[in-house]
Formats: C-alpha cells, sequence, structure tokens
C-alpha cells in the first residue's frame, strides 16, 4: 500500500487545465509603405487638379461646368490625401476576435485594435454626387433621376461605413448587402436609363463606356470594403495601395476621359432648368448653357 501511495505521489498525469489570459490588444495600422502611398495620392490629386484648372481656362463657358466639377472632385481628394498623409482623419475600429476550439476547451478572445480612414467616406460622400452630376448632365438626364442616383449613391457609402464599424457579424454584412444593392441602384441608372437619354442626344459613344467603367470601378470599391475593412484579409498598406489604383483611375483618369471625349461631342448643353441656368434676377438668366445669345439668334 505504502508503495502504491509513493507511485501516485510521484507519477505525472497529464490533464489538460486551459489558462485564459487576457493578451495585449493587437495594433493594424499602415506602415511605411501605406504612409508613402498617401503622399504619392497627395501629389497625383494635385497635380491633376492643377490640370484640370489650366484646361478650364481654354474652353468655351458653355462646357466649362464639366471643368470645374472635375475639378472640384480632384481638389476635394487633395485635401482629404494631405489630411491621411500627415496623420489625419482616421480612428481606430475596435475588433473583438473569437477563437472556437474543440475538445471542450473554452474560446479564446483576442482584441485588435484596426487603422481606419473614415477621411475617405467623408470625401466619397462629397466627390461622388460630382461625378454623377457631371455623367447626368451628359447624358441628358432628367433632375429627379440625377437626384434619385445621387440619393442611391449616398446609401451605398453610409451602408459600407456603418458595415465596417458594425459589431455584430450578421449585422455588418447585412449593411454590407444593402451597399451593394445601393449601388445596383445606381448602375441601373447609369447603364440604362441614363444611356437611353444619351442615345436620343447622339452623345452614346462618349457616355456608354464612361458608365460602365464608373459601375466595375466602384464595384472595386466595394470588393475592397469586403475583403479588407470587414474580412480584414488585406493589411492596411495593401488597402491603402488597392485604393490609390482606384482613386486614380475613378478621378484623374475618369476626368481627362470625360473632358476630352465632352469636347469632341456637338452637344453642348447641359439639362439643367431652373434658377442654375436662368439665375434669381430679373437681368440673369438671359442665357442658358450651351444657348447662343438672343443677339446672335437674331
Amino acid at each position: 500500500m505504502e508503495d502504491y501511495l509513493e507511485l501516485m505521489a510521484t507519477a505525472t498525469i497529464p490533464i489538460p487545465l486551459p489558462t485564459v489570459t487576457h493578451a495585449p490588444p493587437q495594433f493594424e495600422h499602415i506602415h511605411r509603405l501605406g504612409h508613402n502611398t498617401l503622399w504619392v495620392g497627395f501629389v497625383l490629386m494635385l497635380i491633376s487638379t492643377i490640370t484640370f484648372i489650366g484646361l478650364s481656362w481654354r474652353v468655351a463657358l458653355p462646357k466649362r461646368l464639366f471643368y470645374q466639377l472635375t475639378t472640384y472632385v480632384t481638389l476635394i481628394s487633395t485635401f482629404t490625401y494631405y489630411a491621411m498623409a500627415t496623420g489625419g482623419g482616421w480612428s481606430f475600429h475596435h475588433v473583438w476576435v473569437t477563437h472556437e476550439h474543440k475538445h471542450d476547451l473554452p474560446d479564446t478572445h483576442k482584441t485588435v485594435l484596426r487603422q481606419i480612414f473614415w477621411a475617405r467616406y467623408a470625401e466619397w460622400l462629397l466627390t461622388t454626387p460630382l461625378i454623377l452630376f457631371n455623367l447626368g448632365a451628359l447624358s441628358g438626364l432628367s433632375g429627379a433621376n440625377i437626384l434619385n442616383t445621387i440619393v442611391a449613391n449616398a446609401a451605398m457609402i453610409i451602408t459600407g461605413f456603418f458595415s465596417i464599424y458594425s459589431h455584430g457579424g450578421k449585422s455588418k454584412w447585412g449593411w454590407y448587402a444593402m451597399s451593394w444593392f445601393a449601388l445596383a441602384t445606381v448602375g441601373w441608372n447609369l447603364t440604362i436609363n441614363a444611356r437611353a437619354t444619351s442615345q436620343r442626344r447622339g452623345v452614346q459613344t462618349v457616355y456608354t463606356p464612361l458608365a460602365f467603367y464608373t459601375v466595375v470601378l466602384w464595384s472595386g470599391y466595394l470588393i475592397i470594403w469586403g475583403v479588407s475593412d470587414i474580412g480584414r484579409s488585406l493589411t492596411p498598406d495593401q488597402v491603402a495601395v488597392a485604393y490609390i489604383i482606384l482613386d486614380i483611375l475613378a478621378k484623374p483618369v475618369f476626368g481627362f476621359w470625360l473632358l476630352f471625349g465632352q469636347n469632341k461631342s456637338n452637344s453642348t448643353h447641359i439639362n439643367v432648368e431652373g434658377a442654375w441656368s436662368e439665375g434669381f434676377g430679373h437681368r440673369e438668366g438671359l442665357l442658358r448653357v450651351g444657348d447662343h445669345s438672343r443677339d446672335e439668334d437674331a
């Protein structure tokens, strides 16, 4: 009996006794690559803005509105990239990651603080309506349909923003699905509704490629939202590189394409009525955008 007790006292019996420790939070933020990418974005947007300003002074007033709106787009992007490159326009998003284990072991948890540049979403809320207005004006889309497209676009951005900052797994993908539905509404107006009006105006050869180009690029933004800021499959540096590629294609490249294509078009009228073209005073509104003077008509 004594030998048995001595054996039990010295024996090593492997009993799984997991301990749950609180690990320090994991930080996911941009490094040198991402920071340099933001500065590159600032320089490219600044050069594009200066170029658009110079081009706008070389065209007649009837076509200058397209140049002005395009300049506003890259100008706002210039400010945004400068803010992000100098350390502003972002916050840490708290992500609670749970790792499930088998064999009746308790789940372990990890806190991740991921850097999110909310300044991008504020910039998109300002610049994308200008892009849509340019497309709507080029195609001759009615003011009501332009407004519907802009509202759907705002819904796409806001729901995408909510999907990133949502803490529930199901809720964030629900917001993300709403964002895709809003983009589908924008795409329908651009590729179906506005394309029909562009054919009646005779500008379909300029408008149609731009419309499909825009829908494809904006779909790329939503894909990046899903795989990076929601799914966390990309590092913040990779996200910065992906976004600058999309921003350059969606703003300066789109702007040059729009302006040079519209400049070759015979149609110079912009389908905007009311105070925009007629003004508020008695002496305003004698000339509409794209119309000749009354003396010349006489």
